[in-house]
């Protein structure tokens, strides 16, 4: 494993700690204004982690083509670039 994907893989262990935690704030009644902080929290380290990857996936994928497919490395950055308009 690279270390760009075992830091996404920390950020995701990170990020299934903090649902957890909501999970147990809306069990335990918690005040709306802090689940809702929460809630924030993750979709912005959801977000990030989307987009630590997608920059691994950058690298590692467009870098690697054959220079000499050009089909082939347009094919990638339309979807690279589909990829980034859904994270958004």
């Amino acid at each position: 494993m690279s270390d760009s994907q075992s830091d996404v893989q920390k950020r995701l262990k990170r990020i299934e700690g903090q649902v957890r935690g909501v999970q147990r704030m809306l069990e335990d009644n918690r005040d709306c204004k802090e689940i809702i902080q929460q809630l924030t929290a993750i979709k912005s380290a959801v977000h990030n982690a989307s987009l630590a990857y997608m920059r691994t996936y950058a690298s590692d994928c467009v870098l690697q083509l054959d220079e000499n497919d050009p089909v082939g490395r347009q094919a990638l950055l339309d979807d690279l670039i589909t990829l980034i308009g859904k994270a958004g």
